[in-house]
């Protein structure tokens, strides 16, 4: 090991740097502790790109920037992926728990405590571009015969409470809905945002012109991190912080730049 040069000090000039020193290493001492002072576990669901399984591995953006905030952190928290309602159940019912890619509402505002926004996206309806009837306002998609969405989570609830009557809730996984929409068991798609779609496109190999965009936004929102309530102030302030440098930094932008660079295999 190589040791630092050591200086002499007078006795004037020992006594402040003594205080600051020891003092400053008590602050860091307890904000440490008090950091790691109980164990944390994360979870998410599978939704590209932000979040996803690629040859056993957990990839993505919001899973790229997890990693580089635990990095600043000094945490390592292991990352479970779960099915949606599953991964919403650990937030709201096991202690220190913590749920990365969750859009912000009104009605979950007062449910956990927030790091973010991480990224803003929007989601919008998909058809098929041969499709012989094209759906260009809110009152045609609302009238379409069939919309197919995700069995359970914000967007079909989203959808009910906006009165959409014709949903066809049959989707567990994502890849789901565009296989329906090819084989023509559907006549429209809502689950992803403009992003995803872009992914599970390259990843089922849908050339590039077989899908058209509803120009309806029927949602747009930044997405963030939830902490569960239990979690301690102080883990929510240093991940909030390190979030904070990393976007000052750039990395946030490298990083989204890079996953729209990448080919889904």
């Amino acid at each position: 090991m190589v040791k630092a040069p050591f200086q002499q000090l007078t006795d004037d000039q020992a006594e402040p740097v003594k205080f600051s020193t020891l003092t400053a290493g008590l602050l860091v001492l307890v904000i440490s502790t008090i950091t790691r002072a109980e164990h944390y576990q994360i979870v998410t669901e599978e939704w590209a790109p932000y979040n996803y399984l690629e040859n056993d591995q957990l990839a993505g953006i919001t899973t790229d920037i997890v990693q580089a905030i635990m990095a600043l952190t000094g945490d390592n928290f292991k990352v479970e992926v779960l099915p949606s309602m599953r991964a919403t159940r650990a937030l709201n019912e096991q202690p220190r728990t913590i749920m990365y890619s969750l859009f912000r509402t009104a009605e979950r505002e007062p449910l956990y405590k927030w790091v973010g926004p991480i990224v803003e996206d929007s989601i919008h309806p998909y058809q098929l571009a041969s499709a012989p009837q094209q759906i260009y306002s809110l009152a045609q998609l609302m009238n379409a015969p069939r919309i197919t969405t995700r069995n359970a989570g914000l967007l079909p609830d989203l959808l009910e409470s906006l009165g959409f009557d014709n949903l066809d809730k049959s989707a567990t996984k994502n890849q789901q809905l565009y296989r329906m929409l090819i084989a023509g068991r559907t006549d429209i798609i809502i689950g992803d945002t403009d992003g995803g779609v872009d992914y599970y496109s390259r990843q089922l190999d849908i050339a590039p012109d077989t899908l058209r965009q509803i120009p309806i936004e029927i949602y747009r929102a930044s997405l963030y991190i939830a902490f569960s309530r239990d979690s301690e102030d102080e883990v929510v302030a240093a991940w909030a912080e390190a979030l904070e440098q990393l976007r000052e930094a750039g990395e946030l932008a490298r990083i989204q730049l890079r996953y729209a660079q990448i080919p889904a295999p």
